[in-house]
């Protein structure tokens, strides 16, 4: 069965100039329903995370300031949201969300969290509208548990993974790769196991067949038992913030050819939804439901 993480917060905690890219939290579970391509049934709405899961990957000192409201406001303003409760529960939660959907993949197959893809929080310090990073918590999660030995986490989001590559730059067990443009945000880039840097306005022949290259040295040379996904939307031509030059057609290439690789290498994989940044609401909610609807048919 098709387990997807979804709570209300996920949508509802921000002001209101910051609300426009998060109706895409409500839009999507209300879009799969109503198309039928999932039932209630499918969703599942995650419970807060305990403190020691998050200090397994975040340091003690940057949780602390999250959780009592006192980080200073120059790290509040690269963060890009002011902080308070609710957005921190709505953190904690994302992250709770895909370490269940990590749990649900190894039973089915594959997991979704309709958020998370928090890539840019690394441990100490948080940014680009990402406070914990939910897939490196998951990723230590499933480590520490002993559930996973190897872990390939792929970033398709339009920009760099900067924080999950400084978590796991000395953790041989995950490998980090990240195919992003390589004049965006963040400008101060990490290094990951492998990085491709897309030049402004590369297109869907190109990105793909660099996708598809890489993925046969990425499983080939991990050999991972377990696949975190971040299908970030903001690759298509319509982004605000994106530069690339993707059609949604080719979006849905771009996951077809993650979840074929998953398939044929028989390894779960969990799907954190990450950017998207196109005028109309629609345009990103429709890409982000192609990555549900493929997921439908192929696992099955």
């Amino acid at each position: 069965m098709l387990k997807i993480a979804y709570h209300r917060l996920y949508a509802h905690p921000l002001p209101a100039g910051h609300r426009f890219p998060m109706l895409k939290y409500e839009l999507i579970p209300e879009q799969l329903l109503h198309e039928g391509t999932i039932r209630e049934d499918n969703l599942f709405a995650p419970a807060p995370l305990t403190e020691e899961i998050i200090l397994a990957t975040h340091d003690n000192a940057y949780w602390q300031q999250l959780k009592d409201l006192t980080l200073p406001l120059k790290e509040q303003r690269r963060i890009g949201f002011p902080l308070t409760a609710q957005l921190v529960e709505r953190e904690i939660r994302i992250a709770q969300g895909t370490i269940d959907g990590a749990s649900f993949a190894q039973q089915h197959g594959i997991a979704f969290n309709v958020a998370g893809g928090t890539h840019h929080a690394g441990s100490n310090w948080g940014e680009g509208f990402c406070l914990l990073n939910d897939q490196a918590i998951a990723a230590n999660y499933l480590l520490n548990k002993g559930l996973a030995k190897r872990i390939l986490i792929i970033d398709l989001d339009v920009h760099q993974g900067n924080g999950t590559a400084q978590i796991f730059a000395k953790e041989p067990r995950v490998f980090t790769f990240s195919m992003h443009g390589d004049k965006n945000f963040p400008f101060r880039k990490e290094q990951s196991d492998l990085d491709i840097a897309l030049a402004d306005g590369t297109g869907d022949e190109e990105f793909l067949d660099r996708l598809k290259t890489a993925l046969i040295e990425v499983f080939g040379q991990h050999q991972p038992d377990f696949v975190f996904y971040l299908s970030g939307v903001d690759v298509l031509a319509s982004d605000k913030l994106g530069k690339l030059a993707l059609s949604k057609k080719a979006c849905k290439e771009r996951d077809q050819l993650v979840f074929e690789a998953c398939l044929q290498h028989q390894v779960p994989v969990q799907v954190s939804m990450g950017g998207g940044y196109s005028e109309d609401i629609k345009v990103i909610v429709d890409t982000h439901c192609n990555t549900f609807r493929l997921a439908a048919d192929l696992f099955v």
